[in-house]
């Protein structure tokens, strides 16, 4: 059987967003077209390593021997700082993640499969594919939204990293004491 495509190229609108409050957030890929939206759960750190990666990956093209204009930051007509779509139906909950150029359209390709497919090793094997591509100056703005919906929730104990609720918490490089941020 082949596997539900959600396929976005471009999409009219590809960023990462939240429900809920620091330390009850979960975390959403969404992407939309029109009246077509698509809104995947995932991890605070699968958000992170993904706009890490992007980035990365867009650095690299900066710097290599083509002719391919690369923005070094977001543009400011592409920040996008409102809320996710209502209402979020998750589509499926992310697990494995690919990342990609695609050097004849010049996009950056994101292709996220569900958590549950029968074989990791095989994501094309998953029942359905949420499949984005976007030009190098959208997927800088997602990037830098990415990094800015992750910042934006509970601060890093300094000592453990571990993040810091309203109340404090129990540090393990403090033996156990309670600290306050």
């Amino acid at each position: 059987m082949d596997p539900v495509m959600h396929s976005f190229d471009p999409p009219e609108r590809f960023v990462a967003g939240t429900v809920g409050s620091p330390g009850q957030r979960t975390f959403f890929l969404q992407a939309r077209s029109g009246r077509h939206v698509v809104s995947v759960a995932l991890e605070k750190q699968q958000v992170t390593v993904l706009a890490q990666r992007v980035d990365e990956l867009l650095d690299e093209l900066m710097h290599a021997d083509t002719d391919i204009l690369i923005p070094a930051v977001a543009p400011l007509d592409l920040a996008d700082d409102g809320p996710l779509e209502q209402p979020i139906d998750e589509q499926f909950r992310a697990g494995t993640m690919t990342l990609s150029w695609d050097t004849d359209d010049e996009r950056i390709v994101i292709e996220v499969y569900p958590v549950d497919t029968p074989d990791e090793d095989d994501p094309e094997a998953a029942s359905e594919v949420l499949v984005v591509r976007l030009p190098a100056a959208s997927a800088r703005a997602f990037v830098a939204r990415a990094l800015k919906v992750v910042s934006a929730g509970r601060p890093d104990c300094p000592f453990c990293g571990e993040p810091i609720d309203p109340v404090g918490h129990l540090c393990v490089r403090a033996n156990g004491f309670k600290r306050r941020a």
